[in-house]
């Protein structure tokens, strides 16, 4: 992925550029938090993107200019603290709740990471790694163990089918309530 830099107007704006195999058109996104990104077919030339760039150069204006930037970054730059903060307090109390209900699934795991993650509140490899967003250990309990046991239980099932639930249901079996609970925190 490759920042790049447009002029609309008068005014710079940065985005991502990201070219991928089997695609076989552009896609444009521009995201609530500012991010501008470019999604390309593997082997389309500068030229051709950015004659799709100048043809949407309005709309892309009207999105860009009603966000804060300058907020956004103040808002970015304190949540990147807070995580700097919060970080290994967060591995304690997570790897804690991890240890404690991997006693009834008895699992091998890799690694227990710590992130500040956007858009989920955790994940598991099929290489036996559990990754969670530093913000899980801030949940209430219930939500936090809930978000434990989902990604342990991912080490034995990489899906949402009905085995995975069952294994779930083992330690939370009021999970279902609990997820609509996680949803609107989101």
């Amino acid at each position: 992925m490759k920042i790049k830099k447009i002029r609309i107007k008068d005014k710079d704006f940065h985005y991502s550029l990201r070219k991928k195999r089997g695609m076989r058109s552009m896609r444009l996104a521009i995201y609530p938090d500012g991010a501008f990104v470019v999604t390309a077919p593997k082997w389309y030339p500068a030229y051709i993107i950015n004659k799709f760039l100048a043809e949407k150069a309005e709309w892309i204006y009207n999105k860009l200019q009603h966000i804060d930037f300058a907020e956004l970054e103040l808002r970015q730059k304190a949540e990147k603290n807070d995580y700097q903060a919060q970080k290994e307090l967060a591995r304690e109390i997570i790897q804690s709740r991890v240890e404690f209900f991997n006693q009834c699934y008895q699992l091998a795991y890799n690694r227990v990471s710590i992130k500040n993650q956007k858009s989920c509140w955790g994940s598991a490899s099929r290489k036996g790694n559990l990754n969670f967003n530093y913000k899980v250990a801030f949940l209430p309990e219930e939500l936090r163990d809930y978000v434990v046991v989902h990604e342990l239980c991912h080490l034995l099932e990489l899906n949402h089918g009905k085995k995975f639930w069952e294994l779930v249901a083992r330690t939370i079996p009021q999970y279902k309530n609990i997820r609509q609970k996680l949803k609107i925190k989101k």
